[in-house]
């Protein structure tokens, strides 16, 4: 028999209804009464969900990784010379709500999932540090319908570490891609959160009309206004850094470049090998020109008949190859994960940085806790906001003072306060 619990609102305490109380004994009934504190004593940290959720240092994801704490990043505020964003906005606690449609805006996209998590973490707060204008960049999230932590959690946990943020979370939908998606080299690179970048256009408000798009593993080390000002020239839709020294028939297989129908793709360009990373988009025309489609299509034929591999890289390049507004290589510092298969450490590429892409099989997150880093992994550590359980309370001022001293200086027009589209807002 299910017990039926009602509070009594004169005295303040539990009782059975009247008509139980007739049927059972007052004795029983203080027996049971305090069995069943004991058991809800007990299985209480069961009966509120698998995951629990600590307040501003971190949240339990329930994975063996134990607690994955970040540091509460530190207020960057805009310089005197800012646009003021404020159009359409509101007061929210310490931040101000921003519509996404505000024109001052710089709108960067990135994913966010629990295993690139501290990554993206890091690649936000390198932006926010350099950026002359840190409070008129607004982030877009994209989040898998079914990750290991939900899109809520993953939101709420970037709310307490970046609480000014201004961002929003879109909830991507996996089955939108799933069946497009085949075999790749690496099995990372057939995650459907990789494809997130094809549906921009669809995923992000209407009124966004240009985006930079970032993978979760690269530290940007310059204004991000100087990346969102670069003109698109002509009718091009996006704009990359090129890398026309590259073998470009890599990419592809020996049955592509044997078929002569579908070689002719690039019968009349010159294509040039771009990373699908770091991207400056045009979505208006992107949206005119129905460029997921394009994408989708040769994905299918990849379906049928087995052209590239390397995972959601070469249907970009079959679309835009020969057809990018370059920018410059400083704005792509990439591979320095290695290859896809060993992840063994590389050098920087001679000239300018502004942006640093680990791309590639090694990580320096992983790497760093392997205690087995590559030289330039220093140089992403600083942005770094995880903090391990054990380093809580011990490493609090050291962890302070790793992030205020940065191996390469900030934007110093910037001011630091320490102190079916589906989405939400925080």
């Amino acid at each position: 028999m299910q017990l039926i619990f009602s509070r009594n609102r004169n005295k303040g305490s539990f009782f059975f209804p009247r008509r139980l109380q007739r049927m059972v004994p007052l004795r029983v009934n203080a027996v049971v009464l305090v069995f069943l504190t004991v058991v809800c004593l007990i299985l209480l940290p069961f009966c509120f969900g698998i995951r629990s959720f600590p307040t501003v240092d971190g949240y339990e994801f329930g994975s063996p990784d134990g607690l994955l704490r970040f540091t509460e990043a530190p207020e960057y505020r805009n310089g005197a010379e800012c646009a003021v964003a404020f159009g359409g906005a509101n007061v929210v606690g310490r931040r101000m709500a921003v519509s996404s449609c505000d024109p001052s805006l710089v709108h960067v996209a990135m994913t966010l999932d629990k295993e690139y998590l501290r990554g993206s973490v890091a690649a936000v707060h390198s932006v926010l540090k350099h950026a002359s204008c840190p409070n008129n960049v607004f982030f877009h999230f994209i989040a898998a319908e079914f990750d290991q932590v939900s899109p809520r959690v993953l939101a709420q946990l970037v709310r307490s570490t970046f609480p000014s943020l201004r961002f929003k979370v879109y909830i991507f939908r996996e089955d939108t891609v799933i069946n497009l998606i085949s075999s790749s080299i690496r099995e990372a690179l057939e995650n459907p959160l990789n494809y997130a970048r094809n549906y921009l256009g669809d995923i992000l408000d209407p009124c966004v009309d240009r985006v930079i798009y970032l993978d979760s593993d690269v530290v940007v080390v310059d204004d991000i206004h100087k990346l969102w000002n670069i003109t698109l020239t002509g009718s091009r839709v996006i704009g990359a850094p090129e890398y026309c020294h590259a073998n470009f028939t890599k990419y592809f297989t020996d049955g592509f470049w044997s078929d002569p129908l579908l070689s002719r793709v690039f019968g009349s360009r010159k294509p040039c090998y771009f990373n699908t990373g770091v991207m400056v988009m045009d979505l208006v025309r992107w949206r005119e020109g129905n460029f997921r489609k394009r994408i989708e299509n040769w994905m299918e034929v990849q379906r049928k008949k087995r052209i590239y591999d390397l995972g959601s890289l070469p249907p970009f390049l079959l679309v835009f190859g020969g057809n990018v507004e370059a920018i410059d290589h400083r704005w792509n510092q990439h591979g320095l994960g290695g290859d896809n298969v060993r992840g063994s450490c590389r050098s920087l590429h001679p000239g300018p940085v502004s942006l640093l892409h680990w791309s590639g099989k090694g990580k320096p997150w992983v790497r760093l806790d392997e205690g087995k880093p590559c030289p330039l992994d220093s140089l992403w550590e600083p942005y770094d906001l995880y903090k391990p359980l054990y380093h809580h309370d011990q490493k609090m001022g050291k962890d302070a003072e790793l992030l205020g001293s940065t191996l390469l200086p900030s934007s110093s027009s910037s001011r630091l306060n320490g102190g079916g589209r589906s989405s939400f807002l925080l």
